[in-house]
């Protein structure tokens, strides 16, 4: 309209700016599992207890597990892991138990590819110092050997928070991983030398570690060990 304020500008203007806001406040959110920049996919696979490959070879590519069909359980309020899950919470006002159960199986997701393929760079940001030197030092191993790991990670069966604590800032939390995993290794030759290609029911317990007082959200992988 000629002359006229062009009201319909404005409108449309508040829309846009509100649907911007909206879209920061949801792709916004961080749970502190969130995978740091890659150059390029690499094959997935991985054995937390010794499985081996190596970096640059054919590997067979297996499409991992699905996302979102795993059981997430969080402990009963009333006990020592719900508790400590509540001071953590008060502790960190952004802290979600179920948020933090879908972040850490991504992270079981991304460090079991990471370690199958040699991303050290991935395993640096997601792990601690110590038990980053520890996977370093299996990756380098098994790339002197020249063995190569089938490793198929069929489904993803639980995630539940097995224990939890909360020292001074520093909180831990370790979770329960249930999975059904294929992983058989084989040498320079092919002779298979540990595992098969039977699917197996797994049972990992991994500690993360974060200190609430920190910028960083990161919640680090401290501890593996098998139940």
């Amino acid at each position: 309209m000629s002359g006229g304020f062009p009201v319909d500008l404005i409108l449309f203007a508040m829309v846009a700016a509100f649907l911007v806001l909206r879209l920061r406040s949801v792709l916004g959110r961080r749970t502190g599992f969130e995978r740091p920049p890659q150059a390029e996919p690499r094959p997935a696979g991985y054995d937390p207890r010794g499985a081996r490959t190596v970096e640059g070879t054919a590997e067979e590519v297996v499409a991992p597990a699905p996302a979102g069909q795993a059981n997430r359980a969080l402990p009963d309020p009333r006990t020592p892991p719900g508790q400590a899950l509540g001071r953590i919470a008060a502790a960190d006002r952004s802290f979600d138990p179920q948020a933090f159960l879908a972040g850490a199986e991504g992270a079981f997701r991304m460090i079991v590819q990471a370690f199958a393929a040699g991303e050290r760079e991935t395993l640096r940001a997601l792990l601690s110092e110590d038990t980053y030197n520890g996977f370093e030092q299996a990756i380098t191993a098994r790339e002197a050997a020249g063995e190569r790991q089938r490793t198929e990670l069929r489904a993803v069966n639980e995630v539940g928070v097995e224990a939890a604590d909360l020292r001074g800032s520093v909180a831990d939390i370790t979770v329960r991983f249930v999975t059904d995993q294929i992983n058989m290794t084989t040498g320079r030759d092919g002779e298979v030398t540990a595992g098969s290609d039977a699917i197996t029911e797994l049972t990992d317990l991994w500690t993360f570690q974060r200190d609430l007082g920190s910028p960083d959200p990161t919640w680090k992988l401290v501890a593996t060990r098998s139940a």
